[in-house]
């Protein structure tokens, strides 16, 4: 009844797992201060994100109780690790299934997830997690969960679960409003005025994270297609799961996912029509950014700032470590000066630099070896300028060259807004060129924003971990002959029979 008192679960567990690097992501990356959380801290984390879309509304309603099951928060390697080992996942999801048990019953329960978390041992960490979480609450609770775009899923988490969210846009925009719409849909279906229906989808389709810009056709049109739906069709959700192929899991690929109020016919209608408009522009979908090589994008950066077209944004989106050393390298091999690249991942150097002052002379090896796609440590011989810290990391910046500045952080930093590098005492007036390490996520902040007057992708020559051609990972778990561009598969005939 509408009046009734509702106790709702609150659960978050995230990782955008790189399974291809060399290190593992242990119990002890997700520990450290205010990580894990639990009650209020846990409910107060990401308020601009799916967390604190989901907290405002569910606390709109009278009578919703929300109870902060101890959670770790994102690792604080960042995406910049691998596997998520089968200890840190027992350990956490152990201590939630403890405390759901001695804190129950719930009527509801939220899961914050991701969707590319890859754990050693359990193939469907997302999907694992809400059975787990099924058999304690039982078959009456119900399951509301969101995801990141660069979700790997399939049809076994709504299995278990019985609503799912999913981010549209990359930059991601829209997560605060998901988590807004997980928390409406949760306390509508708990209290009977909306029966969850779903449709997934597979659609054989694998392509690399910075292809995937929603700010332009085609990637644009899949999301304008979804949010038609959404509008034609009342108590309808459209999830794209545009997927994340450095997670070598099962479930890797583009998904389809539709939600609809007690109407599976509906739902699996938009889920073909979906799958098929997704189909139909798969080569589009592939090709629709420019990537330049590394010594190509740096040439047309020098290009660049002699037309006065400034500033410019170098970002290579293919580092998936941080450690990656290739621009930097390529940076001094070509000359460029007022440039700041930030920043390039050595936690080594970070330690020995804990008592760095301003004015100290440093003359360091610098990045690299983390895997082959680090290339070799680079030398710079220059200045610290300051140390700070930095979410929750102590980041140094080294001057060298002319106008040149170097920030060395512990692990992979993508810098999405140019006030991150404002806020750590930078004068980026000072600076004609910005390199960075990001796929999409710096649009937000260099692009959208009007801050640069030149963007240009790079990517290094070799093909690595990270670059845009996916054949060069030695994948176990998925076979790319079966995806489109690397096979060739007769999807919409095959799925017309199924």
């Amino acid at each position: 009844m509408a009046g009734s008192p509702i106790r709702v679960a609150v659960l978050h567990f995230q990782h955008e797992t790189v399974t291809f690097l060399r290190n593992d992501t242990t119990t002890d990356d997700f520990v450290y201060p205010g990580s894990p959380a639990r009650g209020e801290a846990l409910l107060a984390s990401g308020p601009n994100s799916y967390m604190g879309g989901f907290v405002q509304v569910a606390r709109e309603f009278d009578g919703v109780e929300l109870i902060g099951i101890e959670s770790p928060l994102w690792p604080k390697t960042g995406s910049g690790s691998g596997w998520v080992t089968q200890q840190a996942y027992e350990t956490f999801v152990g201590r939630m299934v403890a405390q759901l048990t001695a804190e129950g019953p719930f009527d509801g329960v939220y899961l914050c997830v991701h969707g590319a978390m890859a754990a050693r041992g359990i193939p469907r960490p997302e999907a694992e997690l809400a059975r787990r979480v099924r058999e304690v609450v039982g078959p009456r609770a119900f399951l509301a969960a969101t995801f990141d775009p660069h979700g790997n899923e399939d049809a076994e988490f709504l299995r278990h679960a019985d609503l799912a969210f999913c981010g549209k846009y990359f930059p991601h925009y829209d997560s605060h409003l998901q988590g807004q719409r997980a928390a409406r849909m949760l306390v509508r279906a708990i209290r009977g005025t909306y029966r969850p229906a779903h449709a997934t989808v597979k659609v054989p389709i694998i392509s690399p994270t910075v292809v995937q810009w929603t700010g332009a056709s085609p990637w644009m049109d899949l999301v304008q297609r979804a949010l038609t739906w959404e509008a034609r069709e009342p108590d309808v959700y459209v999830n794209v799961y545009f997927g994340f192929p450095w997670s070598d899991v099962p479930d890797a690929g583009m998904t389809i996912q539709v939600i609809a109020n007690a109407d599976a016919e509906l739902a699996r209608r938009i889920a073909d029509d979906m799958a098929r408009f997704a189909w139909q522009r798969r080569e589009a979908l592939l090709h629709s950014t420019k990537v330049h090589t590394i010594p190509e994008g740096v040439a047309l950066a020098k290009q660049a700032v002699a037309a006065g077209a400034t500033p410019v944004v170098l970002a290579d989106h293919s580092d998936r470590s941080g450690y990656a050393t290739w621009l930097l390298r390529e940076v001094i091999a070509q000359g460029l000066t007022d440039t700041l690249i930030a920043t390039v991942a050595d936690a080594g150097v970070i330690r020995a630099l804990e008592t760095a002052k301003p004015g100290d002379a440093f003359n360091m090896t610098v990045g690299g070896l983390a895997d082959e796609s680090a290339g070799e440590p680079v030398r710079i011989a220059g200045t610290v300028l300051h140390a700070i810290e930095q979410s929750g990391q102590r980041w140094v910046c080294v001057g060298f060259g002319n106008g040149n500045v170097l920030v060395i952080s512990p692990y992979l930093v993508q810098i999405m807004e140019p006030s991150t590098l404002s806020g750590i005492g930078l004068d980026l007036a000072a600076f004609k060129i910005i390199a960075i390490k990001s796929r999409v996520h710096f649009r937000r902040g260099f692009d959208d924003s009007g801050f640069a007057r030149t963007i240009l992708l790079v990517e290094p020559t070799e093909p690595f971990l990270g670059t845009v051609r996916l054949d060069a990972l030695s994948y176990d778990n998925v076979a790319l002959n079966r995806f489109y561009p690397f096979g060739n598969p007769d999807f919409l005939t095959v799925h017309s029979r199924a």
